[in-house]
């Protein structure tokens, strides 16, 4: 298993997103630059069923990956929550995931709504996990 470093900033936004939306998956994307993972970029989700699954909002995915590539970033992780399951993906988060390169963040708040955050990657129907290690960011 190899290991990603967060910075603990990023970190606690995303669990500041999922509290703010317990009851319902949370999604968005993450940024890295040259010098490493840089920015969330929360995105609606737009899914029939927002307690079970997530669909990213498109104009806003199209918009976000935009602003990446002007400030000279690229798409580091897409990121979602599971409001009553364990923090690994579902079927349907494996059949869905198109970028294999990506690391792919999910954020639980089951275990009695204490945030756990684990990372993967998804290639095809094969799922690696990645360990978080959050890490206090240093000055750019």
């Amino acid at each position: 298993m190899n290991a990603v470093q967060l910075p603990r900033s990023i970190v606690d936004e995303l669990i500041r997103l999922v509290q703010a939306s317990p009851q319902e998956e949370i999604c968005g994307l993450m940024s890295r630059d040259r010098h490493g993972f840089w920015k969330c970029y929360p995105v609606p989700n737009r899914a029939a069923d927002r307690k079970h699954c997530f669909t990213l909002d498109a104009k806003t995915q199209i918009d976000a990956m935009r602003t990446m590539r002007h400030h000279g970033e690229e798409l580091a992780a897409i990121y979602h929550s599971h409001p009553n399951s364990p923090p690994f993906p579902s079927p349907a988060d494996i059949a869905q995931h198109e970028y294999p390169g990506v690391l792919y963040l999910i954020i639980s708040l089951s275990a009695r709504g204490k945030p756990t955050l684990r990372g993967f990657h998804i290639h095809e129907q094969t799922v690696e996990e990645i360990a978080i290690d959050p890490e206090e960011a240093a000055s750019r």
